[in-house]
């Protein structure tokens, strides 16, 4: 240990010793030579102000601008605070345009019927109601009182049906879209049938969405304002029925009106369409864009799985569908991802606890840049302006009622009128913009120093230039002279006296 704490000795000393030969070979200047070159720094100095300073022979003259210097220097250096003060705290505005476009792209309109199981399905099956209810509960947290007499007959049936599968069983027992349900379609002018619709699961069972993913070959764009897509539902309530106990005691159509490139999200969200009605919807297209952390809160890096586009419904249901194949090594069918398909038993032992933990843990949550699903960086919505009507008049009641070879009270309880279009050919950003970028900041910070010094960023370089030639003096003085002046002793007074004796002599 000595002999590592001598080497490392050894070698500082060895490279301080370097050091003072190499500083040693430099011309060192004198105290009038100092001085000339920081007198020649001020008069030549672009920094307004110090040449008045130096030059000045009167001395009331010298004190005014070094007063003034000094102030300059002391509102520059306030100024330049509060501009990088002001620009640390991240602060943005809000531009709004309206952009006016010759066609644009039809959203996609997701339908489901409230009534959302056959009548003839659900009458072997009565407790689907509460295992339905259960199973949603992955797309929205719902309370469900462990002691009801539902989930004692649950528990009991999926004890009994080990094998049954509740998502095939809403696929094929549940709302479908056909000719006797869709007696009517027309987007634009055109016709358009069950075809043009495909299948997707939500909280409502088996829905059905226009213009959205696989189900168009091209983006469905309109050139005219107030035309659009217009539906006519039959939504079939003998065929079709629901649990009043569980809070469905609507019948109708509700849909869900969202970007062709995102999932429907129903909860809150949805428009409803009683029967006996027709209901126009007139929207616009409204883009929003927010900046990224610490602009905004939005997270540009954020890449879903299974969605091409990021929203954070669609991010979500990931969080949950990875949390939950985590725990239970299964994933729910109402939720995107790979894997085994979990099974009524899993939903009762692992999926809904795992549901309670997420929640209790917040585990998935939204809002701002650090939590699991930040807002989106770019989001398009289409807000809606919705007007109804009674539908049909006594007139047509007559006419539909012939055509359709269909009672009155039937087309009265069962017909649902639907029209969506747009009210003007146009679209508006709301866009989240830096309030002050980099550039502007430099040129604001520039802007003061040349109003109160006269400074630039050559001034700049000129300062710095002089400080350190400075501080090289300064560790010359300290490596070179300070020892030489330390190791100087006076002569011992002995050899002072010898000397004398011999002068005598």
């Amino acid at each position: 240990m000595e002999q590592t704490e001598k080497s490392k000795v050894y070698a500082e000393n060895g490279l301080l010793e370097k050091i003072k030969l190499c500083l040693s070979k430099k011309p060192q200047l004198s105290p009038n030579e100092r001085k000339k070159f920081d007198h020649d720094f001020a008069i030549s100095t672009s920094f307004h102000g110090i040449h008045n300073i130096v030059q000045n022979r009167s001395k009331i003259r010298k004190v005014l601008w070094l007063v003034v210097v000094l102030g300059s220097v002391s509102l520059v250096t306030w100024q330049i605070y509060s501009r990088l003060l002001n620009y640390f705290t991240w602060p943005t505005t809000t531009s709004i345009e309206v952009q006016y476009v010759e066609k644009m792209e039809f959203p996609a309109v997701t339908f489901c019927n409230l009534n959302r199981f056959q009548t003839d399905a659900v009458a072997k099956f009565g407790v689907i109601f509460f295992l339905w209810h259960i199973v949603s509960e992955v797309l929205h947290l719902r309370k469900i009182t462990a002691n009801s007499t539902g989930s004692t007959e649950a528990t009991d049936f999926v004890a009994s049906h080990q094998n049954f599968s509740i998502a095939e069983f809403i696929r094929n027992k549940g709302f479908y879209l056909d000719n006797s349900t869709l007696l009517d379609c027309d987007f634009f002018g055109k016709p358009c049938s069950p075809k043009d619709f495909g299948h997707v699961f939500t909280e409502y069972g088996n829905c059905f969405t226009f213009n959205h993913g696989e189900t168009i070959q091209a983006k469905r764009k309109v050139s005219v304002s107030g035309r659009g897509l217009s539906l006519l539902f039959s939504v079939n309530q003998e065929t079709f029925t629901d649990n009043p106990g569980l809070g469905f005691v609507d019948a109708g159509i509700i849909f869900a009106i969202h970007s062709p490139k995102t999932v429907p999200q129903f909860d809150g969200l949805g428009l409803l369409s009683p029967v006996g009605m027709h209901t126009r919807v007139t929207i616009r297209q409204v883009k929003t864009v927010h900046q990224e952390y610490p602009w905004g809160e939005c997270n540009p890096n954020i890449k879903l799985q299974n969605f091409s586009n990021y929203s954070t419904s669609g991010c979500l249901k990931e969080c949950k569908a990875q949390h939950i194949k985590k725990q239970c090594g299964c994933v729910p069918f109402l939720l995107p991802g790979n894997g085994i398909e979990c099974d009524l038993q899993k939903y009762f032992n692992c999926v809904s606890p795992v549901l309670d933990h997420i929640e209790l843990k917040e585990l998935c949550t939204v809002g701002t840049h650090n939590s699991s699903c930040p807002v989106s960086c770019e989001e398009t919505e289409y807000p809606a302006t919705i007007s109804y009507s009674s539908f049909p008049s006594q007139k047509a009641l007559k006419y539909l009622s012939k055509k359709l070879n269909q009672s009155r009270k039937y087309i009265r309880e069962n017909l649902v009128k639907i029209e969506i279009n747009y009210s003007d050919l146009n679209y508006k950003i709301t866009q989240q913009q830096k309030a002050v970028s980099v550039p502007e900041l430099l040129a604001d910070l520039g802007g003061q120093l040349g109003l109160f010094c006269g400074a630039s960023l050559i001034t700049i370089i000129e300062i710095i230039e002089y400080l350190f030639t400075n501080f090289y003096w300064i560790c010359i003085f300290f490596l070179l002279k300070i020892p030489e002046m330390t190791q100087w002793t006076p002569p011992p007074q002995n050899h002072l006296g010898n000397k004398n004796r011999i002068e005598e002599c």
